[in-house]
């Protein structure tokens, strides 16, 4: 059994929200959780993050979208390409993350204690 860790970073690159969901779960379905209360003016993600509806939700909560095209789309939509320069904040902030070998080999055996030294890793983080 595997865990991902969906995660919400601000510019700084520093995590905002984190969630814990199934290995196999897809990314996109999370992205709208992860959103949901936030304020914010832009979202940055990538290529797994694109669907209409993401993209319909952050439009009606009048949030930019750089996110670029899935490769079966027929059109594919425009991408800043110098805003997205800044998605490698959030590799950054994983990169960080995995450097405490507890959360990169997953030692604990629930994931609400995973998901509880990845909030403390993360808040560690913010003081550095």
């Amino acid at each position: 059994m595997s865990t991902k860790i969906p995660a919400c970073t601000d510019a700084l690159g520093n995590a905002v929200r984190l969630v814990a969901t199934a290995g196999q779960a897809g990314d996109c379905p999370q992205a709208l959780g992860l959103l949901e209360g936030l304020s914010t003016r832009m979202v940055i993600a990538d290529t797994s993050y694109d669907s209409d509806a993401n993209r319909a939700y952050c439009a009606e909560k009048g949030i930019a979208v750089v996110i670029p095209s899935r490769p079966n789309r027929t059109e594919p939509l425009p991408l800043d390409e110098e805003y997205y320069r800044d998605r490698n904040k959030i590799e950054r902030f994983f990169g960080r993350m995995k450097q405490c070998r507890r959360l990169a080999t997953r030692y604990d055996k629930t994931v609400v204690s995973f998901l509880a030294f990845w909030h403390v890793a993360a808040a560690l983080d913010w003081l550095r």
